[in-house]
């Protein structure tokens, strides 16, 4: 058989010779910094996983790079790996190899360099250190700087700074040594510095800084590339020649069939074929790529039949054959036309299409990934992100697998709802301590009042609060009558109460409980009393009304003279000794209040509840007080209407008790408990040494924990669901106070305790923990908790001080008193050693201090038995109880086995719940791939129709995944019947890898490229970049048309590359006084030794605004102007420095996106003040980086008088546009003597193009500027280049150009001026933003083509006019101040869900909006254009469009020449102008090679 194969190939070749050479298209990105050392970035990976590790490796690679010298790169890389893998599991290590191939943490690394070189580095100088700004290169230097420090600023510490873990003090000098680890210059300076930090002579903090980088930059990963095949109904390709790229290009995949032919195997099996076997498998790909249109009968079932083909193949390879159709589905299109589907497959499909929509709301077509039940949206996620949680499960899935949990159980457990930690605790406000001074559904006065719950369903107006007669609203006010602050709140309790606010309002009155303390001596007393005796003869509010209104004035205290004033004013009769004497009848339940007061752990009073949640300090002004608890009731408005709509509060229901059986209420509050900065052990590890003191953190507990023994008091069931730990020195009072409490306390929880003595341990002071522990070894549960409570208590100690035996003290309790007695005398204290060690290293505790931790969680020291009540609570309502059904459904009755698994899940980040996605039938629709056993394994689901833009990035990524991690696989084959068009327009490319690659040689291969081979020649291609949202690329490197290729007209390959040029800081500005956005406002980013590199405009959609910026340490500022003489920066979320500091630093050190929040607010002496009302605005945006792109824009900025520039807008993409851009721009400036300024979109510009623009503006003498934004995140995304293109015409007006630019007109690439551009810029427009020339009705043969006459157009437009987007002129300022671009964004995000509105994105927007934005029509002379023009209008034209004729088809350049008799003149002057200057720049480069 094998010999007719071949003999069939040798046949097939001597018919068919396949000369020509691979043709194809590679791209390639690359960092825009030099490449970073993989040990700096393995470095970074294990110090995710905490300070103490990073620096164990940095002491275990201190001198490695010596090894550089004499080992090969792959061997070095191995070695870095293998040094790695004494902190990380095997699972870790394929992670680590991943990031590596990702450079996932190449921005940490090099935001560390550019950290350095902003100090800047002394020169010479392989490593230094930076003392408070001043710099040495040597250690013996360090001494002398140390002392000088103090007088010095201390520098600002980044959040990701690697801080050395010596003595914790802070107020010694902070020493930052930038060095390359693994040097022997680092280990120098490291040695010297890490001792003096552990003698707390020093803080030392590391960052990376290598002192001479490699030169070259690294290729990138983790986007994808796009061919997308164009329309050629226009003919727009450029006929200019370009020479061709040598580059050759290696078969990519022989491992799938070709016409039934496996090119891999026949290579394998014939080695001395390969040449032949290559040309025949081209010469077979190139017969089979055939482009021909398919029928719509044959496009209806191709969804299903790539399923069909895909489910066909060994399920190893059908991965591979789902990238293969998907990615290069339109060669593939018409020979999977041939596939047959089976029946079964179809009704699988469409059955669990229907179980998919019903439980997760997936519908056929939707294509999702599920990682562990964590849903991972593709459009949001990128395999950076992802990276992060495979990480961030991997701590999950190794600690259950270390605990024995695996398979099933490990699944059901990951997926148990767990509580997100609370912030707004509430206190339980049903206590007989509170006098309500109202009740809103018993007093009459509310009795006109509906008490219907649905009435909060009822529409009303906006800020208007409903009156109805339940108690919603409850404000409980602690208060001590004494205070002067007491006075205010209550006359603003009495102000709601007067006013109907529908707010129950109660008192705790907290005052001096002494029983020998009477009214006469104590105010407070005195007023509880008087108060008790008025609301026996009134009702409570008359007692407080009458009481204090007006009786005492804001700013005094009430005292005892007041009130007996008051009491023989108003009650001349009265008794005043029975009333506020000793003996009083009116003290009942005085102390309450108090006792209330201290078990509830609220801070000093006053003190306000609302619905039970506390009110901070700062909102407990008076002044500001109202206006919270409006607002509260307004916030709180809207979730009693969610429980209503959902049925959770019904008409029956109790609303009080509602509101105190929510999970946030607690008995009592404790901010150590209650705090949600929280810390967890994790008890995971499984040590394989016993040298306890070189244990790291996780070992040491994973040991003591195995050696602890329990007090419990279990459930019927045998387990606690919660497991107490104590620490403390025993033989003090304050240890064994706290271990009592925990005793008493044990009801549902397991006890256990962990010595820390003040000194070290020895028999003398460790005699109480011995007997604990001699008693927890030989008793009974129930008999040991006993003696040890016994034990505890004050007078066992004296007696035990006073000669008493320890065993007289348990035979008290009748239980095994030889066995105690033995094994106490027996007991050494090196155990109690290892204990102490584990508080200081793992609790952070130093000598005798106590904790008590709660399943790992790690509290504060004071601890009474309420605190343990509610630290259970707390701990059950997280996820402990849970965890116990859990364990107990798997036949694990273990209590610590809960405990370690509550501590792991607990302390896992909370993201969003995770599904249980499962499948009807999976026989036939379902592609398995089973984990490797006895391993941790990743449960991965994806659902996906696999000719989707979603399964060209699913396949390649299912694919990488599986090959970094073990997976269980299933893969849902989500298709969609009868489709009507191509699923698919494009061929595609993800640029993916999981491990680095070497070549041959042993050195690192160039890097991950995209590659696209056997591609059809006659489609018209153009090529997109596909990148995660925060980054910004650009092609820096190509001769050919990257937006129209077409390889018909090539031999070889077509080569692009492209840059990282900036990674994006994202943010959202609002100011606090309106909290709106502050429009205009203009924020500056730069660093230390250059404040001002970027800067950018706040748009009032979500206040969004973003700035261009690389890693390093930036700092953002408000620009010098009127932005920062109006307003000032008060408060910033998401940033590096603390939250009120007035610059703002942010640290860019990662791939991922960067958003911050920054609040600001009008300074007083400005509030009237409007930053758009405002003409002269000193400096434009992007003056500050002209020097980057060019034309000179900086050149006049210090004259005082505003310049006369005509600023002029244009957007091209392609060789051909950017030819008719040059003959544009030189038409403009032929008819103008206004210095001119043109705007460019940087986005989609040739790198020819940019790379000549200089010489043009030279030899022309005009300014230019490269603007460049990218389209936000929120706003609804455009795939197709062209509407992209057409989005950045009109959609960021407001945010391209600077404030200093009143008009900007925007000139097509394609159009010819023929007269003054200044004429329009000066037109008056009447009020309008913005005017546009109206179409042409002039023509009359195309009548039939103007589609704004009838339908929708007509209609919508009534007697105004259809405008074209070819020319038109903005009033910038008038633009901004309406509002027309936030106004304009928000009808697009409006209008383009739908696939088939704005099909002319550009200029169907401004007409639709036409109604809201007003047009100012131009006269029809400023635009004329062929194709809806007679030839008679033409003579006045002042510009002539190249407009696209759908009657004729004609090409763009065959119609230029004929409309245009200039434009070839025009031509041939760039042509000539060009030349010119590619030889100037060539003479300019030899000579300079020829001084060098």
């Amino acid at each position: 058989m094998k010999n007719t194969v071949v003999l069939s190939v040798l046949l097939l070749l001597s018919i068919h010779q396949v000369l020509s050479a691979s043709k194809g298209v590679t791209t390639s990105l690359k960092a825009k910094w030099s490449m970073t050392p993989f040990l700096l970035e393995t470095s970074e990976f294990i110090g995710e996983d905490g300070n103490e590790k990073f620096w164990q490796f940095i002491d275990t690679v201190k001198e490695l790079t010596v090894y550089k010298q004499g080992e090969s790169v792959r061997s070095y890389y191995n070695l870095i790996i293998k040094k790695a893998g004494q902190f990380l599991t095997d699972l870790q290590v394929n992670l680590l190899k991943f990031s590596l191939a990702l450079r996932s943490y190449s921005p940490a690394v090099h935001a560390s360099q550019q950290i350095a070189s902003d100090e800047p580095p002394p020169e010479a100088c392989p490593a230094f250190v930076s003392i408070h700004g001043q710099r040495s290169c040597s250690t013996k230097d360090i001494k002398k700087l140390l002392k000088a420090a103090a007088g010095r600023p201390r520098p600002y510490l980044n959040k990701n700074d690697h801080t050395y873990p010596g003595a914790t003090k802070t107020d010694v000098p902070v020493v930052i040594l930038y060095a390359e680890i693994g040097t022997k210059k680092f280990t120098v300076f490291h040695k010297v510095l890490s001792e003096k930090a552990e003698e707390g002579k020093l803080i030392y903090v590391l960052r990376h800084f290598v002192a001479d980088p490699k030169p070259q930059k690294m290729l990138l990963s983790g986007y994808a590339v796009e061919l997308a095949i164009k329309s050629t109904e226009y003919k727009a390709v450029d006929d200019t020649k370009v020479k061709d790229s040598k580059t050759v290009i290696n078969d990519e995949d022989d491992d799938n069939d070709v016409q039934g032919f496996f090119f891999g195997t026949l290579k394998k099996s014939h080695p001395e074929l390969k040449d032949q076997l290559v040309d025949l498998r081209q010469h077979l790909l190139e017969s089979t790529n055939d482009m021909a249109p398919l029928k719509v009968w044959e496009m209806q079932d191709l969804s299903f039949q790539a399923a069909a083909k895909i489910m066909s193949v060994p399920k190893f390879d059908a991965l591979k054959v789902m990238r293969d159709l998907s990615q290069n589905f339109p060669s593939k299109a018409r020979s999977l036309t041939r596939v047959a589907v089976k029946q079964e497959m179809r009704k699988e499909i469409e059955a669990n299409q229907k179980h998919l929509s019903e439980t997760i709301g997936v519908h056929l077509g939707d294509g999702e990934l599920f990682i562990n039940g964590l849903h991972i949206d593709l459009d949001v996620h990128n395999p950076f992100s992802i990276l992060d949680i495979l990480r961030g499960e991997a701590r999950t899935l190794e600690g259950l697998h270390n605990l024995g949990i695996r398979g099933e159980h490990q699944a059901n457990l990951l997926r148990l709802p767990m509580n997100a930690v609370d912030d707004s605790y509430a206190l339980d406000m049903r206590h007989p301590a509170i006098m309500w001074m109202n009740d809103i559904e018993n007093d009459s006065m509310y009795r006109s009042w509906p008490s219907g719950v649905q009435e909060l369903l009822r529409a009303t107006f906006p800020g208007v609060i409903r009156q109805i007669r339940r108690n919603f609203f409850n404000l409980v006010l602690f208060l001590d009558p004494v205070q002067e602050e007491s006075v205010e709140l209550v006359k603003l309790a009495e102000l709601f109460y007067k006013h109907k606010i529908p707010l129950r309002i109660g008192f705790v009155f907290v005052v001096n409980t002494k029983d020998e303390i009477d009214g006469f001596s104590d105010a407070g007393v005195g007023f509880y009393r008087l108060l008790n005796y008025i609301a026996d003869e009134y009702d409570l509010s008359q007692a407080l009304m009458s009481m204090l209104y007006n009786k005492v004035d804001v700013g005094e205290t009430l005292s005892v003279d007041t009130l007996s004033a008051f009491l023989k004013r108003k009650f001349p009769k009265a008794n005043a000794e029975r009333i506020l004497g000793i003996e009083s009848e009116y003290d009942d339940r005085r102390k309450d209040g108090a006792l209330f007061y201290k078990k509830s752990g609220l801070g000093a009073v006053p003190v306000a509840l609302f619905n039970g949640i506390p009110l901070s300090p700062d909102e407990m002004d008076p002044d500001e007080l109202e206006t919270i608890i409006l607002q509260r009731i307004m916030d709180t408005t809207t979730a009693f209407q969610r429980a209503v709509f959902m049925g959770q509060l019904t008409e029956s229901s109790d609303v009080v008790d509602y509101l105190m059986e929510q999970p946030n209420v607690v008995p009592r509050i404790n901010t150590l408990i209650l705090s949600v900065d929280r810390k967890y052990l994790d008890f995971t590890a499984t040590p394989d040494t016993t040298m306890f003191s070189f244990l790291d953190t996780r070992d040491k507990t994973a040991v003591v924990a195995k050696r602890m023994k329990y007090f419990t008091n279990n459930d019927d069931d045998g387990i606690s669901a919660v497991t107490m730990w104590i620490a403390g020195d025993f033989e003090k009072v304050s240890g064994r106070k706290l271990l009592l409490n925990a005793l008493k306390h044990v009801e549902k929880t397991s006890v256990l305790l962990s010595n820390n003595p003040s000194g070290k341990p020895s028999e003398d002071n460790t005699v109480l923990y011995r007997a604990i522990w001699a008693s927890l070894l030989t008793q009974k549960n129930k008999a040991s908790a006993e003696f040890v409570q016994k034990l505890l208590k004050e007078e066992s100690r004296q007696l035990l001080q006073q000669g008493t035996k320890m065993k007289e003290l348990l035979m008290q309790v009748k239980e095994k008193v030889d066995a105690f007695e033995k094994k106490f005398n027996t007991l050494e204290v090196d155990f109690i050693r290892s204990q102490q060690l584990f508080c200081r290293d793992v609790l952070k505790l130093s000598p005798g201090q106590r904790a008590v931790v709660s399943n790992g969680r790690v509290s504060g020291e004071e601890f009474t038995v309420e605190d343990f009540h509610l630290l259970e609570k707390i701990t059950l309502s997280g996820s402990a109880e849970k965890v116990k059904a859990k364990v107990k459904q798997m036949g694990m009755n273990a209590s610590d086995l809960v405990m370690k698994v509550d501590a792991l899940l607990t302390a896992a980040p909370k993201g969003e719940v995770r599904r249980d996605v499962h499948f009807i039938k999976d026989s036939h629709s379902v592609l398995h791939l089973a984990p490797r056993e006895n391993e941790v394994f990743y449960d991965v689901v994806a659902i996906v129709d696999p000719l989707t833009r979603e399964a060209q990035k699913m396949s390649s990524l299912l694919i990488v995944l599986s090959q970094v991690v073990n997976v269980r696989l299933q893969v849902f084959m989500n298709c969609k019947a009868m489709l009507s068009e191509m699923p698919l327009k494009s061929f595609y490319r993800f640029v993916l890898e999981s491990d680095v690659g070497f070549l041959a040689n042993d050195t690192v291969s160039p890097g991950p490229v995209a590659r696209f081979v056997e591609l059809p020649e006659s489609p018209l291609l153009t090529l997109n970049m596909i990148t995660p949202e925060s980054w910004m690329v650009q092609a820096v490197r190509s001769p050919y048309d990257l937006d129209n290729i077409h390889l018909q007209k090539v031999t070889g390959i077509v080569t692009a590359e492209y840059e990282l040029e900036h990674l994006l800081l994202e943010g959202h500005c609002f100011d606090l006084s309106t909290g709106q956005p502050p429009r205009g406002l203009q924020f500056t980013l730069g660093m230390s030794r250059d404040p001002l590199m970027y800067d950018t405009i706040v748009m009032a959609n979500l206040g969004y605004f973003q700035l261009k910026a690389n890693p390093g340490a930036w700092t953002l500022r408000l620009r010098e102007g009127r932005s920062e003489d109006i307003y000032q920066i008060l408060s910033h979320d998401g940033t590096d420095s603390p939250a009120d500091a007035g610059d703002v630093i942010v640290v860019l050190n990662s791939f991922h996106s960067k958003i911050i929040k920054v609040r600001v607010q009008k300074k007083a002496e400005k509030m009237n003040e409007d930053l758009l009302s405002e003409t002269s605005e000193s400096k434009g945006i992007w003056d500050s980086i002209a020097s980057i792109t060019g034309g000179g824009s900086k050149k006049d900025v210090g004259k005082k008088k505003k310049e006369d520039v005509l600023n002029i807008f244009s957007v091209a993409s392609g060789h051909l546009y950017e030819r008719f851009l040059r003959i544009m721009m030189l038409s403009v400036l032929r008819h103008t003597k206004t210095p001119v300024k043109f705007w460019f979109l940087k986005n989609y510009l040739s790198p020819s193009f940019k790379e000549t623009i200089s010489h043009m503006a030279e030899a022309y003498n005009f300014q230019y500027e490269l603007v460049q934004y990218k389209w936000p995140r929120w706003l609804h995304q455009q795939t197709e280049k062209q509407r992209i293109i057409w989005g950045y015409k009109i959609l960021f007006l407001d945010v391209l150009f600077p404030l200093a630019v009143d008009k900007i007109i925007f000139v097509d690439a394609d159009q010819i001026v023929r007269a003054d551009l200044k004429e329009l810029r000066d037109l008056d427009l009447e009020g309008a933003p913005y005017g546009y020339t109206p179409f042409c009705d002039s023509r009359r043969e195309m009548e039939g083509y103007r589609f704004w006459k009838t339908g929708y157009w007509a209609s919508h437009l009534g007697h105004r006019k259809y405008h074209i987007s070819a020319l038109y002129v903005v009033d910038l300022k008038k633009f901004r101040k309406i509002a027309a671009g936030d106004r304009l964004r928000g009808q697009y995000q409006a209008l383009s869900q739908d696939p088939n509105s704005l099909s002319n994105l550009d200029q169907d927007l401004p007409n639709n909006m036409i109604h809201q934005v007003a047009i100012k029509s131009l006269p029809q002379e400023w635009l004329w254009c062929e194709t809806w023009c007679d030839d008679t209008s033409k003579l006045t034209a002042k510009t002539i469009d190249l407009c696209n004729n759908p009657k004729t088809k004609e090409p763009k350049l065959t119609a230029a020449a004929r409309i245009v008799p200039e434009w070839v003149e025009y031509d041939n002057e760039i042509k000539r102008s060009s030349v010119r200057s590619v030889k100037g720049l060539c003479l300019r480069k030899s000579t300079w090679h020829m001084l060098l």
